[in-house]
C-alpha cells in the first residue's frame, strides 16, 4: 500500500516500509492541508514546519553522535547526514505509489521534506542551531526558492501571517483541485530542485518514475548537500546547542 492522495480532510499516512529499506517519512497531514490551501507559499510553509518539527530532532541526533564518538569532526558528522538523506531521497521518487499528477505532487513534497531534514542535520553537524528561525531562511535560499535571505524572510513572514489567519478564519475559498495540485506541484518541485517538467510528471508514464525519479532526486539532493556544507562549514566544530523548549522556539519565531 502507499500514501493516499491528500484530499480535503483526509490524513496522509506513511507507507509501510519494505524489507531492508529505510522508511521515507510522509509530510504531516496538517502541512499538506496548509500548502493545498495556500500553494503560492507552499515552500515557505514547508520550511517553517520543517524547522519546528525537524530542528529538535537534528540537534538531538548531533548530540547523540558526539556523545558516542567524542572525537568526531564536523565534516565526518555532516557526511553521515548527507549519506543518510541522499539514500532516502532516492527512495522518495516512488513513495506514494499513486499515479499521475497527485502522485507526482506527493513525491516532490516528500523529497522537499527529506532535503529539508538533511539541511537541518548538516547545520547541526557544523554547530548551527537547527531549531533557530534563521534555518527556515537558509532552507529557502539553499533550495533556490529565493535568491537572497532578505526576500526569503519577507516571504516567511507573509506565510506565517497567512498561517495564523487560516487558523483563525479558515482556509476561505478554494480553487479547483486540479489547478491547486498543479500549482502546488510546481512550487514543491522548484524547492526540491526538480526543475524539468518531464521529471515532475514522469509518473504519468509507466516505469519512468522509478528510473528518472531516482536519478533526479539523488542529483538534486547531492547538489543541495554541497551548498549546505559550504554555508555551515563556517561554524566549524562549534558546540551543538541544546534544543530549546518549544515555548522558547515559539517566542523567537513570533
Amino acid at each position: 500500500m502507499s500514501d493516499p492522495v491528500p484530499a480535503e480532510g483526509q490524513p496522509v499516512t506513511p507507507a509501510p516500509p519494505t524489507p531492508g529499506s529505510r522508511v521515507v517519512e510522509a509530510l504531516p497531514a496538517t502541512l499538506w492541508d496548509r500548502m493545498r490551501q495556500d500553494p503560492q507559499y507552499a515552500p515557505e510553509h514547508l520550511a517553517l514546519e520543517a524547522v519546528r518539527r525537524l530542528g529538535p530532532e537534528a540537534a538531538q541526533w548531533a548530540q547523540r553522535i558526539r556523545a558516542a564518538q567524542p572525537g568526531i569532526s564536523a565534516e565526518a558528522l555532516a557526511e553521515q547526514a548527507v549519506r543518510r538523506f541522499v539514500n532516502q531521497a532516492r527512495l522518495s521518487g516512488a513513495v506514494s505509489g499513486a499515479a499521475g499528477l497527485p502522485g507526482a505532487v506527493i513525491d516532490v513534497g516528500v523529497l522537499a521534506w527529506t532535503q529539508s531534514r538533511m539541511v537541518l542535520h548538516v547545520a547541526a553537524a557544523y554547530g548551527a542551531d537547527p531549531t533557530h528561525s534563521d534555518r527556515a531562511t537558509d532552507l529557502l535560499v539553499l533550495q533556490k526558492v529565493h535568491k537572497a535571505a532578505a526576500s526569503a524572510r519577507v516571504a516567511l513572514g507573509v506565510a506565517a501571517g497567512r498561517e495564523r489567519a487560516g487558523a483563525l478564519f479558515g482556509g476561505g475559498g478554494q480553487a479547483p483541485l486540479g489547478r491547486v495540485m498543479l500549482h502546488l506541484g510546481v512550487r514543491l518541485a522548484q524547492m526540491a530542485g526538480v526543475r524539468a517538467a518531464k521529471r515532475l510528471f514522469a509518473k504519468v508514464v509507466p516505469g519512468a518514475a522509478i528510473i528518472l525519479g531516482t536519478w533526479a532526486n539523488s542529483s538534486a539532493t547531492k547538489k543541495l548537500a554541497e551548498r549546505s556544507r559550504a554555508l555551515y562549514r563556517q561554524h566549524g566544530d562549534a558546540r551543538i546547542p541544546l534544543p530549546r523548549h518549544p515555548d522558547e522556539a515559539g517566542d523567537q519565531s513570533a
